[in-house]
């Protein structure tokens, strides 16, 4: 892998467009210029300022406004200009309007920015009071500036991993190689350390399908944590929905083509990329942050504001964009098209996106403005969807009510589990959420992997933590504790933290592999969390968003790959073969749980003694012991060429309580054998012993594990 990647297909220098034409908004490259289109409707005047080298600014007005978008084009400016716009119009606060020329504003439809923000006084557009005076102040030297760019050759030749076959595997571009051993120095924590055979190696190896990125839209650092020293690191800070982050570059300047070639590499290697998308709210804060963009264009359209002019804060962020407002919406499905098409992403997992679907910040409507936008736009109706279904207000929790298209993250699969294992609850909701989490989601219109299942994700602590941590340990963060939930429904075995008892280590190792094991066999698509595989460590902080300001990249979170735990990573490996080999765990429909045509259920259920559960046993919250058999026949999952995959019957056990013995559950109308294939106990999977054993056998078990059993070969169902 080079240090460099190739130039971007170039479609042409320049596109054709009719004369005065207000649409498409943002920098289009025109036969003798460019022609530059601004959404600012409540100004009576809008300056292009191209900037030189020198940091020198020429102004340009644009000459036409249609539907409130200014228009024209700029004689001879071209690929690699940079330029802001300057706003002139009211300035009322009280209504929202904070149109200040003083302030250069970067375009909302930039494909790249350049720079950062310098000294962050002079963004506001406000003097002391931000309902008062207007700033005279100019901002042109301290903050990012847009680019004009060149018009590209799309990319649409992508894997397609159907759903059901989906592995997601969340990472953050900076941290995953910021010390990889295999990646050459110059190109760690980039889009083309990414790109690095021995990456891609270990993630086809490993079994994921489906890599998803933290914020890779370009951010800046919020003003509250600008001002404790420290920068913003997971990007949840977005300054620009079109430009990828240049700091993610091995050669400034040269992002977009890094990242294609970091989705193409990906892509060779059958490989999808999905990138975590942040259009709830923006950089610049509340009311008394900044004007970089949206804010001095038209605060009334990007975000919602109350009667007073103050920011409606459903995010926690202080700003909400409204996405009900119709250049909201334009400016959205823009940004994602232009991912999907140009940048070659498959899929989206939209951050706090309750918030999206929340019109004037009211009820929660599953048929927004923005999410029916989506689903019925025919580039982004077919590639992946996955909402956060909540904000941060009790209202925006909406777990399983996003329409038919969405898959959304799980967190009550997240909390079932960890309790489970942790011992603090019984078998009743875990049975649910291993079967693809029926009582969520609605079986007419949804189906099981619409469940992105996960056990820990960037927000939180990492699997390692979670067993090794009964509290979180943030103060690195500087916010004195006070980040990062409360409720983690984690252990420490004894020791909170680092410890060298062998006693310890062995219990949380053992833990570690059942919590893999439930996550990655049950019905459902599969989160793994970078570096879970192999034991990471954030040493208990448990909201790692962001680092000293003048911490290095390889300095900044990293994953630790040089004392990586490569037996986890083998036996993670050996779970997603497993998962990959027995199609009645990752199936399109959700179990029947009755007599169906082939005269016996799917599933049924039982306890340690083997005896189905009935309603009493379901409500005994000391059980400890979960078995479960699944019937292999009438599956429905096909190949990618429509042959219908036949998959053998089989039992699951799970035990989280102490040494025990179970007996070996099989219904009524099954007079065979069954043989272990997997055992969780074992640091390997493998269990010690396959030979075949007679349903309702005694099995010893000696702590928490989790067993799969298959019919043993030539052994048959009874029919009816």
């Amino acid at each position: 892998m080079s240090s460099s990647a190739s130039e971007p297909a170039v479609v042409s220098d320049s596109v054709a467009l009719p004369d005065r034409a207000a649409f498409p908004l943002g920098p289009t490259p025109v036969d003798g210029g460019t022609r530059f289109a601004v959404h600012a409707p409540h100004s009576d005047r809008v300056q292009v300022c191209l900037v030189d080298d020198d940091g020198d600014e020429h102004r340009v007005d644009l000459p036409d406004r249609t539907y409130g978008v200014w228009h024209g084009v700029v004689p001879g400016v071209g690929a690699g200009q940079r330029y802001g716009y300057r706003a002139h119009g009211p300035w009322q606060p009280r209504w929202g309007l904070r149109t200040n020329p003083h302030k250069i504003l970067l375009d909302p439809w930039a494909r790249r920015i350049v720079g950062d923000v310098g000294d962050p006084g002079r963004l506001l557009p406000h003097q002391g009071d931000p309902f008062g005076t207007m700033s005279t102040v100019d901002s042109l030297g301290h903050t990012p500036l847009s680019v004009v760019t060149p018009v590209l050759t799309p990319m649409h030749d992508k894997p397609r991993v159907p759903w059901e076959n989906t592995v997601v595997y969340e990472l953050h571009v900076g941290s995953y190689t910021a010390r990889h051993p295999l990646v050459p120095p110059e190109l760690r924590g980039t889009y083309l350390g990414l790109a690095h055979p021995s990456v891609i190696d270990h993630l086809v190896g490993l079994g994921a399908t489906t890599v998803e990125l933290l914020p890779v839209q370009a951010f800046v650092t919020e003003p509250s944590v600008r001002a404790r020293g420290m920068r913003n690191h997971w990007g949840y800070s977005t300054a620009s929905y079109f430009a990828p982050h240049p700091a993610y570059a091995v050669t400034p300047g040269n992002e977009i083509a890094e990242f294609r070639t970091m989705v193409d590499a990906f892509h060779s290697a059958g490989l999808e990329v999905i990138l975590d998308v942040v259009y709830n709210h923006t950089c610049e804060a509340s009311v008394d942050g900044p004007s970089l963009s949206w804010r001095g264009l038209d605060a009334p359209g990007y975000y919602l504001l109350d009667t007073h002019g103050r920011d409606v804060d459903l995010t926690g962020c202080g700003n909400t964009v409204d996405a009900s407002s119709p250049i909201v919406v334009r400016m959205v499905c823009d940004s994602l098209r232009y991912w999907a098409d140009v940048m070659g992403v498959d899929g989206f997992r939209f951050d706090l996106a309750s918030a999206l679907a929340r019109p004037r910040g009211g009820a929660f409507d599953p048929r927004a403005a923005l999410l029916t936008a989506i689903v019925t736009d025919p580039v982004l109706s077919d590639v992946k969807l996955v909402a956060e279904p909540w904000d941060a207000t009790a209202h925006g929790y909406q777990l399983g009510n996003f329409g038919a298209q969405w898959a959304e993250w799980n967190d009550r699969y997240r909390d079932t589990v960890r309790r489970y294992w942790a011992g603090r609850s019984g078998i009743r909701e875990v049975a649910s959420r291993l079967t693809g989490s029926e009582d969520l989601y609605d079986r007419n219109i949804r189906q099981p992997w619409m469940s992105i299942n996960f056990v820990t994700a960037h927000d939180g602590f990492t699997l390692a933590d979670a067993v090794s941590y009964e509290r979180k340990h943030n103060d690195e963060n500087g916010e004195e504790g006070r980040d990062g939930s409360n409720n983690n429904e984690s252990v420490n075995h004894g020791v909170e933290g680092p410890t060298d008892n062998p006693d310890v280590l062995a219990a949380r190792d053992r833990h570690v592999r059942a919590v893999l094991a439930t996550l990655l066999l049950s019905t459902g698509t599969p989160m793994l969390l970078a570096g879970d595989e192999f034991g990471h460590t954030q040493h208990g902080n448990n909201n790692a968003y962001c680092v000293p300001e003048d911490v290095a990249v390889r300095d900044a979170w990293p994953l630790d790959w040089e004392h990586a735990d490569r037996a986890r990573t083998d036996y993670v490996r050996e779970l997603l073969r497993l998962r990959t080999r027995v199609p009645v765990l990752r199936q399109r429909r959700f179990f029947e749980g009755r007599a169906r045509s082939v005269g016996y259920p799917d599933l049924v259920w039982f306890g340690i003694e083997g005896v189905e559960l009935d309603d009493e046993a379901w409500h005994d919250d000391s059980r400890r012991t979960l078995q479960g058999w699944v019937d292999g026949s009438q599956l429905g999952t096909v190949t990618r060429t429509g042959v219908t995959l036949e998959d053998s019957s089989g039992l699951f056990v799970l035990h989280s309580g102490n040494a025990a013995t179970v007996t070996l559950a099989g219904p009524e109308w099954y007079r065979g054998d069954i043989a272990c294939v997997f055992d969780s106990s074992a640091p390997d999977g493998r269990p010690a012993d396959t030979s075949p054993m007679r349903v309702g056998s005694s099995y010893p078990v000696d702590g928490p594990t989790v067993l799969i059993f298959r019919i043993a070969d030539g052994e048959e169902v009874e029919q009816g």
